[in-house]
């Protein structure tokens, strides 16, 4: 038996119906990618427009040296390659896989031809758009203003992944803590001091050079309701 999730379960579920009109249903293609699969890099050509609706996928930039830093992670109903669709412009970040899911596809073309006009379709992308100013928004007011305890249970949280439980993935090495360092606004050296409070208080713990959650919910307590997603 064929347990596999199909296209228009998802278009009911994320009530996308209402979006797209009924030509653009048949032009949309559900692709199942694996963890650690590169969706999209930065400074690439992008012809479709992703709709992430399971799993989730970090977005990250990349410096000329060559560093990676995580700008954002997301989880459906997420949208890739819109703010690229409406400037015209190749990939601003890349964007990979960090669990295995499920994206729903469709080409620049068939959306400029089917649904400019369309003002469900209109509607959907200013609420997206909106919303991913919101989110940045918040991340920036975040670092400015909460402790770095704060902002570290908040990073690790977004880190987090039900399927996973309270493993980490490959970000959340120690050798990645500069990377963290950089993306929550704080120093290296007081980072190592913030994790260290935190194992001993029994909330985390290192173990050969990765981290874990030990007590969820004391995390997200010390997170006080933030995330960066």
């Amino acid at each position: 038996m064929n347990n596999s999730p199909s296209l228009f379960e998802y278009l009911d579920q994320f009530k996308l119906n209402k979006i797209f009109s009924e030509g653009l249903k048949e032009k949309l293609s559900l692709y199942q990618f694996q963890n650690g699969e590169i969706l999209c890099s930065k400074g690439d050509e992008i012809h479709k427009m992703y709709f992430l609706v399971k799993g989730k996928v970090k977005i990250y930039t990349t410096s000329p040296e060559g560093k990676a830093l995580i700008v954002r992670f997301k989880t459906p109903l997420a949208l890739i390659g819109d703010v690229e669709y409406i400037k015209g412009m190749h990939v601003l970040h890349s964007v990979q896989a960090v669990s295995e899911g499920y994206v729903i596809s469709v080409h620049y073309d068939d959306v400029r031809s089917m649904e400019n006009n369309r003002v469900e379709f209109l509607h959907f992308l200013l609420q997206v758009v909106t919303q991913k100013f919101y989110t940045e928004s918040h991340a920036t007011s975040l670092n400015r203003l909460y402790p770095v305890e704060i902002r570290l249970a908040s990073y690790l949280l977004s880190l987090s992944s039900e399927k996973c439980g309270s493993i980490f993935h490959e970000e959340m090495s120690t050798s990645n803590l500069t990377e963290i360092a950089d993306l929550i606004g704080t120093s290296y050296r007081h980072l190592n001091r913030v994790i260290h409070k935190l194992c001993e208080e029994g909330i985390i713990q290192r173990i050969k050079g990765s981290l874990y959650i030990k007590d969820l919910s004391r995390l997200r307590e010390r997170a006080e309701g933030n995330i960066y997603e």
